[in-house]
């Protein structure tokens, strides 16, 4: 059995929160792609895990979502953790966000 990638054209995908999943999703073209988190305590956020299904790698999806969970920490004054290695990277690219850190 030959394993057929599709790589599509980046369109901006759709990101919806879950509050009860503690997740936010990204869909495109079908595909679904996420960021997982747990709240520790009532101020912390610590991003868990992050799933990009790999049609969309490389797409920028993982950064949309990485945006997504960051903005939400900031809107609910959550200082965060990064469990998940993407995220830490993501965050270690990107000082505007390393004041949040726990």
């Amino acid at each position: 059995m030959q394993l057929v990638y599709v790589r599509f054209s980046f369109m901006k995908p759709t990101i919806t929160h879950n509050e009860e999943d503690q997740a936010f999703y990204a869909t495109v073209h079908g595909y679904e792609s996420e960021l997982a988190y747990s709240l520790p305590s009532n101020t912390v956020i610590d991003f868990t895990h992050t799933f990009v299904d790999e049609n969309l790698r490389g797409q920028g999806v993982g950064e949309a979502l990485a945006v997504a969970g960051l903005q939400y920490a900031q809107a609910q004054q959550l200082r965060i953790k990064t469990s998940c290695a993407f995220m830490q990277a993501y965050v270690e690219r990107h000082p505007e966000y390393e004041s949040l850190r726990a």
